[in-house]
């Protein structure tokens, strides 16, 4: 079961999200971070599949801040405008607005962990880092393919981590991979060989892993359901 929900950040932004629910009682709640293409047809379907897993899944639209309602394809065309819209992303109201889905997922009364993609996988990382400044604890989270995280290694995670990598992402070089692995040993951090950029996007073939994505969703699964469930 699904539907789209209003939300309300602390500086009176309103946006929308996407929630999934499970047929039962949820076992956790996930915030689901978009990657720059809204919280497009492939994202919802994320979120459908860990609904189904047991959680409660809720998928903030951190678009909104710029132009309601963006559900943008892997075409060239959107890609353009993906790419518009990533350049006017700032980690602070972004967090805020993931923030905002942190105070809804409240209310299950359930452990509470964050799952992202490209741009949402970095900012899974910085919830994990800098959540408390947002009144955000989470019990643990994972993040695909953080793009820029190798600018942000040093910050010290408040909850268990794991991140997933493609041995050959042209986004993200392996000197980021190696400075989170460096600076937080206890990070759980997965490199995956043959898998590009978003080897998780299943309805791209240009970027899909299918051996990969398989891998990673395992282990994300695992995770969770250790840490959140």
């Amino acid at each position: 079961m699904s539907e789209w929900i209003k939300l309300k950040a602390k500086d009176g932004h309103e946006l929308g999200a996407y929630v999934a629910r499970p047929s039962g009682e949820a076992i956790g709640v996930l915030i689901l971070v978009q990657e720059i293409f809204g919280v497009n047809a492939h994202i919802r379907s994320v979120a459908d599949g860990y609904a189904k897993d047991g959680f409660l899944v809720v998928a903030p639209a951190i678009f909104d801040r710029f132009e309601p309602g963006v559900q943008l394809t892997y075409q060239l065309e959107d890609m353009k405008r993906a790419y518009n819209f990533y350049g006017m992303l700032k980690p602070e109201t972004t967090l805020m607005d993931v923030a905002a889905a942190y105070q809804w997922a409240k209310q299950a009364g359930k452990k509470i962990g964050v799952i992202g993609y490209c741009y949402g996988g970095l900012t899974s990382w910085l919830v994990a880092t800098r959540g408390k400044d947002y009144e955000m604890q989470p019990s643990g989270c994972v993040g695909y393919y953080a793009g820029g995280i190798g600018s942000v290694a040093n910050e010290d995670p408040s909850c268990p981590v794991m991140l997933h990598f493609g041995a050959n992402d042209s986004h993200i070089g392996q000197d980021q991979v190696e400075a989170v692995r460096s600076a937080h040993p206890e990070v759980k951090v997965f490199l995956y060989e043959g898998a590009g950029h978003a080897f998780n996007r299943d309805v791209d073939p240009s970027s899909y892993h299918a051996a990969s994505a398989k891998l990673a969703r395992e282990r994300s699964l695992e995770f969770l359901k250790t840490h959140i469930a």
